[in-house]
């Protein structure tokens, strides 16, 4: 690497081939990168989930998230009504937003499927 000291107005700059100083940034930027993959691994050895994309793409594909989760889960509506206390049909329902829910529900619904409240209401309901 080749480099070239100058002063401009006081102050002491580096000049250098535009290869050298590329190639600096690709290090930088490399060392930014394995730094960051190890803080994920930390994050997922402490338990943090992560999601798959396709559950990602189906979110913002407009899929109510109730049913994404609930799906993503393991869970058929029955099985999830009963954990909540509520019929499946009660499920499907808030599922094709034909019926909404109470706060209470919401929660147990976010309880139930291990995501926030914020992660299941759909956008468009105004209370």
């Amino acid at each position: 690497m080749t480099a070239q000291i100058v002063e401009i107005a006081g102050q002491k700059i580096v000049m250098l081939p535009i290869e050298d100083y590329q190639r600096l940034v690709d290090i930088a930027e490399d060392r930014a990168d394995i730094a960051a993959t190890v803080e994920a691994e930390r994050r997922r050895q402490d338990g943090e989930e992560y999601v798959p994309v396709e559950v990602i793409d189906q979110l913002c594909a407009g899929i109510n998230p109730v049913k994404v989760w609930r799906k993503y889960r393991n869970l058929n509506q029955k099985a999830l009504g009963q954990m909540i206390g509520c019929s499946a049909a009660h499920v499907s329902q808030i599922e094709n937003q034909e019926k909404g829910a109470s706060a209470t529900l919401w929660r147990k619904l976010a309880d139930a499927l291990d995501v926030s409240v914020d992660d299941l209401m759909p956008v468009n309901i105004h209370d």
